[in-house]
């Protein structure tokens, strides 16, 4: 099948096959800007079967440009008046397409008309001041966002590299537990203004302060109230600008467009917008759960419900686009603590409206979702809330898979980190599968599998280690240096020769001996042995950070 048409003349030529024809021209009189009749400019004789194609440039406007293809079964011999039988079934097919390129049109003008959304106008609040227990020992002397993940990152680079991404330069960051490496972090990461490239905006570490005379004699005491008490703050000069505010954790695992997320929130008109996610049963009961009406507006939220109120929250998920068999799976919509806010609406929640309430997730959200309009956001991608040590250990050991769920070589998306300057890693007659192995490593006659080495970390020949997250170091030790330890029974940083690890997390600038066994071969689920270096949490072993695990210890 071979067509040609010329808008500029609105002289059309089709040309049938497989069947014998001949050609057949017409001049195209456009009427209204969108109708056309088509009148014989010749006689012609088509006989045969097969399919004429017309190809027009027509469309609601004379200007459209795009080409578009009419097509016409051809069945019959046309033996009397074949252009008149022809050019009536023309002129139909091309009135329905015409027909169809308008309303394309306005949908497409309809589009353009709506209000794009200006990214220099939102702020973002990353909440990391929560004191994470259920990652502890993890988080004993560090904040939950500056936990390491993926051997070279920290949870913190996730939110920060989402805010760039999406254009959003104009970051704070709420602290209040062990905040020194998170603060030491973000400041040698993200300082907007010595040199990075990341625009014109700032990131400010806000931690929790006590304020003698304003009633803010107090910590946080919750997520609510963390953002609450810096309210003057958002309000201040540099800020009046701003309209929306999101509302972000700082200890998820996701790639988000936060600007796809701010446009559907200014589009709808919401007041507040909920990120959420399909959850199945599972899980679902970890979250908060909602109900939605057919424009997406919440009408009902549930904070963790368990029993006969988790399954009165169960909903027909295909109205967020879901397959019926994925519906079916995940017939929950949970939020997954990510909000944006009118400005506005944000300070009249919290100053007027609900002055006690400290919890964004189980008091203002159902509450606002009663009086105000609060819509969902649907996100069907991979997230994960890693707030516990199992969780946190299968996320980072998921990263090691051969085609994982998230994977952090994305150049369009990159998440950012801390610039080390590290010497590439060194691997030594070593068998290394499915594993992740971050810079400034030495790996020596050793086997890894399944597992995420972390940066400066250092295994010995003979060691073993399988299902395992090694976090690393924060500096080196020489070889001669770990042979005076070794010579005086001491034990040097990394896991010393023909060690084996199995299903653990070692934390940082850990020192394991030679012939060590971490595998939990007797199944303990819950243990404190802080004394010897490690926790067991779900199984899982745990080695503290900076502990010291001596030669021949089985656990």
């Amino acid at each position: 099948m071979a067509a040609t048409g010329t808008f500029a003349s609105t002289r059309y030529t089709a040309l049938a096959r497989p069947a014998r024809c001949e050609a057949v021209g017409y001049d195209a009189t456009m009427r209204s800007g969108f109708k056309g009749d088509l009148k014989p400019a010749s006689s012609g004789f088509l006989a045969g079967g097969g399919r004429l194609a017309l190809v027009t440039s027509v469309g609601p406007k004379r200007t459209v440009a795009r080409a578009k293809t009419i097509g016409l079964e051809v069945s019959a011999v046309l033996a009397e008046r074949p252009m008149g039988a022809l050019t009536r079934q023309v002129t139909r097919e091309m009135e329905k397409e015409m027909e169809r390129e308008r309303e394309k049109e306005k949908s497409r003008e309809s589009m353009s008309s709506k209000e794009q959304v200006n990214m220099t106008k939102v702020f973002s609040i990353i909440l990391g001041g929560g004191a994470g227990t259920r990652l502890q020992p993890l988080t004993l002397r560090r904040a939950k966002p500056a936990v390491p993940l993926g051997g070279g990152y920290r949870l913190i680079d996730v939110p920060m590299s989402n805010c760039i991404n999406s254009g959003i330069n104009k970051i704070y960051v709420l602290t209040q537990f062990n905040s020194t490496s998170l603060n030491r972090h973000l400041a040698n990461t993200y300082n907007f203004g010595n040199g990075c490239n990341f625009g014109d905006g700032y990131v400010e570490v806000l931690a929790a302060a006590q304020r003698p005379g304003f009633g803010g004699d107090r910590w946080f005491e919750g997520t609510a109230d963390a953002v609450r008490q810096y309210m003057w703050l958002l309000e201040d000069a540099k800020n009046k600008d701003v309209e929306d505010v999101v509302i972000l954790s700082g200890d998820h695992l996701y790639r988000m467009d936060y600007q796809d997320f701010v446009q559907k929130h200014k589009d709808s008109g919401a007041d507040v917008t909920v990120s959420c996610i399909p959850m199945d049963d599972s899980r679902a009961s970890d979250f908060g759960l909602m109900k939605i009406d057919g424009k997406g507006r919440i009408n009902h939220f549930s904070e963790k419900p368990k029993g006969k109120d988790l399954q009165s929250m169960q909903v027909d998920t295909t109205v967020l686009g879901l397959s019926a068999e994925e519906a079916q799976k995940k017939p929950y919509i949970a939020s997954m603590g990510i909000y944006v806010f009118k400005k506005s609406v944000l300070a009249k929640l919290l100053r007027w409206r609900y002055p006690l309430a400290n919890d964004f997730g189980s008091e203002i959200i159902p509450k606002a979702a009663k009086e105000f309009n609060v819509n969902a956001y649907l996100f069907n991608d991979y997230w994960e809330d890693i707030g516990t040590i199992k969780s946190f250990f299968d996320a980072n050991l998921a990263l090691a898979a051969e085609n994982p769920n998230f994977s952090f070589y994305d150049a369009e998306k990159p998440i950012y980190t801390s610039a080390r300057y590290l010497p590439p890693t060194k691997i030594e007659k070593c068998r290394v599968k499915d594993s992740i192995v971050s810079h400034g490593c030495f790996l020596r006659e050793c086997s890894v599998e399944d597992s995420v080495i972390g940066i400066r970390s250092r295994l010995e020949a003979g060691c073993d280690v399988k299902r395992a997250m090694v976090m690393g170091a924060d500096s080196y030790e020489t070889d001669p240096e770990a042979a005076a330890l070794l010579a005086e029974g001491k034990v040097p940083l990394g896991v010393g020769e023909n060690s084996k690890l199995r299903n653990c997390i070692v934390d940082k600038n850990a020192r394991i001996g030679k012939d060590v066994v971490i595998a939990n071969t007797d199944n303990v689920l819950e243990a404190e042995r802080q004394s010897e270096g490690f926790y067991i949490r779900s199984g899982i072993v745990v080695v503290y950070k900076n502990a010291v695990i001596k030669h021949g210890t089985v656990i």
